[in-house]
């Protein structure tokens, strides 16, 4: 008889195998499984649209977990709240008329799960170190992905690929997928000057109004808007992080649909 020590690593091998070669080419990979990248996978996979993923560390929620100054809520504004009910987040009013304050466990909780249930799939312990680029006309097409452990360990391990119609980056402050591309392929010349100091109402704004396509098959959302453009932070309140995230599925959406990426 098979000792039950072979079965769970055949079991593990397999299943993971068979989840990889399916990956290897899908629709869209979102990098960072933060407010942003939840929310785009979520209203993508809704689309019918194959989406993946990516989270360097081995669980979600980018900024959500530490709430403000660790502790444990966050703030929205109305204007995000049809995005909470899409993912059956509970909030409460606050003492402030238009402001509403979310459990940051249930935020990180829900919106991890609102993207996998509707068909997104989210795999931890993966950094994206480079892209996969076209020329004439340049273009993003996939990502270069290693195990973050290796890359921890400083060990050299030659990374492996997936395909993809558009990449999004959700990496947060950081603009991870954006400052591999700038270092890497000067000829698109983009600029990331970083962040702001805060000023939280009028970057809950123009976080919105500046997320979308960067270049073609490259978007960017959330706080990597920021680090892009030099725009102001925010702090724990999290209505522009959600309708980033939205905004940028839908523009995906629309430009896939007419095969533009």
């Amino acid at each position: 008889m098979e000792p039950l020590e072979a079965k769970i690593s055949k079991i593990i091998w397999k299943e993971t195998l068979n989840d990889w070669l399916k990956l290897s080419n899908v629709d869209v990979v979102v990098v960072g499984a933060g407010p942003s990248g939840m929310v785009t996978a979520k209203y993508l996979a809704d689309s019918g649209i194959k989406t993946l993923v990516l989270e360097r560390r081995l669980s979600f929620g980018g900024g959500i977990g530490g709430g403000g100054m660790l502790m444990h809520k966050v703030v929205v504004d109305s204007k995000a709240l049809n995005i909470l009910d899409d993912f059956k987040i509970k909030y409460s009013r606050s003492d402030y008329e238009g402001l509403y304050v979310v459990d940051a466990s249930e935020l990180m909780a829900k919106l991890a799960a609102g993207a996998i249930d509707s068909g997104a799939k989210i795999v931890n312990g993966i950094t994206v170190e480079d892209l996969i680029v076209r020329d004439n006309p340049f273009r993003v097409e996939g990502v270069v992905i290693q195990w973050s452990a290796v890359n921890l360990s400083g060990l050299h391990v030659d990374p492996l690929f997936i395909y993809s119609k558009a990449v999004v980056d959700a990496t947060g402050h950081d603009a991870e997928v954006l400052k591999v591309l700038s270092r890497k392929n000067p000829e698109v010349n983009l600029k990331i000057p970083g962040e702001k100091s805060a000023y939280a109402e009028l970057s809950e704004e123009l976080v919105v109004k500046h997320s979308g396509k960067v270049l073609p098959g490259l978007y960017v959302s959330g706080m990597a808007v920021a680090a892009l453009y030099g725009i102001y932070r925010m702090g724990p309140i999290f209505t522009g992080m959600l309708l980033s995230g939205k905004k940028v599925a839908e523009e995906i959406a629309k430009d896939l649909r007419g095969g533009s990426q």
